[in-house]
């Protein structure tokens, strides 16, 4: 801690504080607010004169009250144990902080983010006399029973390793080795430390090559999302934000997911930190949260530690990362953290841009999608971060300027539309207001899993949106003035909407929608549409193709073949096969037919 001297607080405005006597102050550089000690970051420094954003309740808080400095800029606690964790924007244990508190977090109060007295199993991965370079890793931990933490030597350290302890039981400020470098001997422990506002170096970065898989057909069949890539999911109120991203989370090939609540409402954030520690990873048969981090910041909790909780998970994210492995962050909602800028903005008295959100906010918004990303670690090997951001415009207007600044920076729009959630569709995503722009990317991971896959989807998106023409048709003069050509399609397009686009949660087979499954789905579909088309030229009733018996079977396929029942789905297609070839038969063989 920094000596006191003359620091002051000299006025207080809700999170913002300024200071007199900071003339040696840094910008944010980590300051203690008060007699209570309130944690606060310098956001602005004129002279000796410093403005504070405060991360907790300055409710009682006065001028003339101490300033203390740190000299050391905000920072994350790295380590083994965060996996399973629950956290605050500032990154404080809340179950901890409960078990010294009531259920409101009272102000100046601290714990560390990580148990030092806790010891871990650490195996050594290289000698006396190795050379460590930079996220090099020497050792490995069992943090879960799901996740092997490695210990890596921190950014911009190398040297030859001096001495190194034995396979054995340390707490996290143990020393486990001691490496010469250029600036003399330093001691490697299993705690690190990062600044949040920094991102953590890589060697380069990747093309992104395979899909980040949901097992939710119309995000991977239709609009997937790369493995390490960005995906926006804006939508009003009740249209399924939170649910689509509790999906992902339970769903995603992902090896860490982690989970940041910015600003949502109470009620919801406390439905997310009680079922997930109940949840079973659905691969492995253990709880969910031994690859999970949580980090709540409820739209109550103060403002300021909403901005910096997007920076507090995303340095999370990318520790896990540069151990290669692939991690999902679900920032659940922007817009809550881009409503925390324009408070903060407005208390700094900055110059307002549309709707009254700072000028920086594309800046902000750039600064957080761009961390994601496939990547080689400067260990040398592949990570990944995939971004998944919720965006609540009001209203459900995307022309607002979160919504769109956020489709600069991502390349992925799942559009909730309020019409699907109120007719109970779900996933609400609208199949015409959504896009990818990862198909060509992972379209060869595809095509080696599930051949046919692009021509299946782009088939699927054409019906869709010549369906959707038709309706208005439809509206206007009634469907029976369609001829059965046309007719057909708004047929096949309501079997793609309810046995494939729809996805129930709470079905054990339907929840979840292998890639093989998914395509095997489609080309039911399509097949009784290229061969529904030959016949209705031929001159066969739609009413004829409706009535086939596999019809119904085939929208109840998604809920009664799981991905372990893949030849009763192929004997579904030889069936529906020689229902049509029957048909086709008794067409050609009809009254009226040459010999």
């Amino acid at each position: 801690m920094m000596p006191v001297g003359n620091s002051l607080v000299s006025g207080v405005s809700g999170p913002t504080v300024t200071a007199i006597g900071m003339a040696e102050a840094q910008m944010y550089e980590v300051v203690e607010v008060g007699e209570l000690g309130l944690i606060g970051e310098v956001v602005r420094l004129l002279g000796d004169r410093a403005t504070i954003q405060v991360y907790e309740d300055t409710t009682m808080l006065k001028p003339g009250a101490p300033v203390r400095r740190t000299g050391a800029p905000l920072s994350v606690w790295l380590g083994p144990g965060l996996l399973g964790g629950i956290y605050d924007g500032i990154q404080r244990p809340l179950p901890g902080l409960l078990a010294h508190s009531d259920a409101w977090i009272r102000p100046g109060e601290k714990i560390d983010p990580l148990d030092l007295r806790k010891k871990w199993n650490f195996t050594p991965l290289l000698r006396a006399g190795d050379t460590l370079s930079a996220g090099q890793m020497l050792g490995e931990v069992a943090e879960t029973g799901l996740v092997k933490h490695l210990v890596m030597a921190p950014p911009g350290l190398t040297g030859v390793i001096r001495s190194v302890v034995a396979q054995g039981a340390y707490t996290l400020e143990d020393s486990l080795a001691v490496v010469t470098t250029a600036a003399g001997p330093r001691e490697l422990r299993m705690l690190q430390k990062w600044p949040v506002r920094v991102a953590r170096p890589i060697r380069e970065r990747l093309r992104i090559t395979e899909p980040l898989l949901t097992g939710q057909r119309i995000i991977d069949a239709l609009f997937p999302l790369g493995k390490g890539g960005t995906a926006v999911i804006p939508g009003g109120f009740g249209t399924g934000k939170t649910i689509t991203q509790h999906q992902l989370a339970k769903w995603s090939d992902a090896e860490i997911i982690l989970f940041i609540g910015c600003g949502e409402r109470g009620n919801e954030m406390t439905e997310v930190l009680r079922d997930f520690p109940e949840l079973q990873d659905p691969r492995s048969g253990r709880p969910l949260m031994e690859r999970t981090i949580l980090i709540a910041n409820t739209s109550n909790m103060p403002v300021a530690a909403r901005e910096v909780s997007i920076y507090t998970g995303i340095n999370l994210a990318e520790y896990y990362r540069d151990m290669g492995k692939s991690v999902a962050v679900l920032a659940d909602s922007t817009s809550r953290w881009a409503e925390a800028l324009r408070e903060l903005a407005a208390r700094l008295e900055e110059m307002p841009a549309e709707e009254g959100f700072p000028a920086s906010l594309p800046t902000r918004l750039a600064q957080f999608y761009e961390r994601a990303g496939a990547v080689t670690t400067l260990g040398g090997a592949r990570g990944s971060i995939s971004i998944v951001g919720a965006v609540s415009p009001p209203g459900g207007d995307f022309a607002e300027p979160v919504t769109q600044h956020t489709r600069r920076f991502t390349r992925c729009f799942w559009a909730l539309d309020t019409e699907l959630a109120n007719a109970r569709h779900y996933p609400s995503i609208h199949w015409l207001h959504s896009y990818s722009e990862y198909v060509e990317d992972v379209s060869a991971w595809w095509e080696q899993k599930a051949p046919g896959y692009r021509a299946l989807r782009n088939e699927t998106l054409a019906l869709l949106q010549r369906e959707e023409r038709l309706q208005q048709i439809i509206k206007l003069v009634g469907p029976d003035v369609l001829p059965d050509s046309q007719r057909l399609i708004v047929f096949i397009a309501d079997l793609l909407k309810d046995g494939f686009l729809t996805q129930n949660a709470f079905d054990e087979k339907d929840m979840f929608c292998s890639p093989e499954r998914q395509v095997a789905l489609l080309r039911l579909i399509l097949t009784l549409y290229r061969r529904g088309k030959e016949l209705i030229e031929a001159g066969t009733p739609l009413a004829k193709l409706r009535s086939l018996t596999s019809v119904p079977r085939l929208l109840r396929a998604k809920s009664t073949f799981s991905d372990a029942q893949m030849d009763g789905l192929a004997q579904l297609e030889r069936e529906l096969a020689k229902e049509l070839d029957e048909l086709a038969h008794a067409q050609a063989h009809g009254p009226g037919s040459q010999a």
